[in-house]
């Protein structure tokens, strides 16, 4: 037997109907925050429809979908780690320490929004501790 991971799914299904405004949805396979849902009547075939809008919680792209409100719907698991930055190498690679005293050295400097991955050198440059708050969301890691 080879073993895997504890097997936690990266979403878990949810009634569409039941996905409200500041949750999360998967449209088109990127996880995102709902920003807005409207809910049509039910027509002469009888099913409600929820209209989704939703900015990738990654990258900010609008996505849009629309769902039958019985039919179930993707949502992600997201989750937020807290970490001190330890160090930025040459290629924006960071080196994080979690509270356990765990490194990690595989996350990169985010490319959105524009600015931050500069404000964030800033402020490592001029000494300052600080704290990394990294988003988990289907296999993808980010500052």
């Amino acid at each position: 037997f080879s073993t895997g991971d504890a097997g936690g799914s990266l979403t878990f299904p949810s009634e569409a109907g039941q996905i409200r405004k500041g949750g999360y949805i998967v449209i088109k396979g990127r996880a995102a925050k709902v920003t807005d849902v409207s809910t049509s009547k039910t027509g002469k075939h009888g099913h409600a429809k929820c209209n989704f809008t939703a900015l990738d919680i990654f990258n900010n792209k609008k996505y849009e979908d629309i769902i039958p409100s019985t039919h179930t719907a993707s949502v992600p698991v997201v989750s937020r780690a807290e970490y001190t930055l330890m160090d930025i190498s040459d290629d924006d690679h960071v080196t994080l320490l979690d509270p356990n005293g765990d490194t990690r050295e595989d996350i990169k400097l985010p490319t959105f929004p524009d600015n931050m991955a500069r404000e964030i050198r800033a402020a490592f440059d001029d000494g300052k501790t600080l704290a990394i708050s990294l988003l988990c969301a289907m296999g993808i890691e980010q500052i």
